[in-house]
């Protein structure tokens, strides 16, 4: 799936909903209470807090979809191409960042 139909199909969940997106203000909230409960789950794995016992196993994969879910909300209320935008993000790195780092040799990739 790309990111269109990623915004395709988010639009169509939504749109069959009266109160449709949140405002951006509320969303921008949202999203970070997602991002909290990644950096919760990344604590409990790779940090020094351990889970509580009896405490569900999380999901990392399942955080992160949560994240771009809204993500996906915020661009379309705000009639954002993501794709597009995605693109011009990556020339930027590419132009921006080519030597910034050690590139691993031909026999390393």
């Amino acid at each position: 799936m790309d990111i269109k139909e990623m915004q395709e199909e988010v639009e169509h969940w939504i749109g069959q909903f009266e109160e449709g997106y949140w405002h951006p203000l509320s969303m921008l909230a949202r999203m970070t209470e997602e991002v909290g409960e990644l950096a919760r789950e990344i604590n409990h794995i790779y940090g020094q807090k351990p889970k509580k016992s009896g405490e569900d196993e999380g999901n990392l994969a399942l955080e992160l979809a949560d994240i771009l879910f809204i993500i996906i909300c915020m661009a379309n209320s705000l009639e954002l191409d993501l794709e597009k935008a995605f693109k011009e993000m990556m020339e930027k790195y590419r132009q921006r960042d080519s030597e910034r780092w050690t590139r691993k040799s031909e026999s390393d990739s």
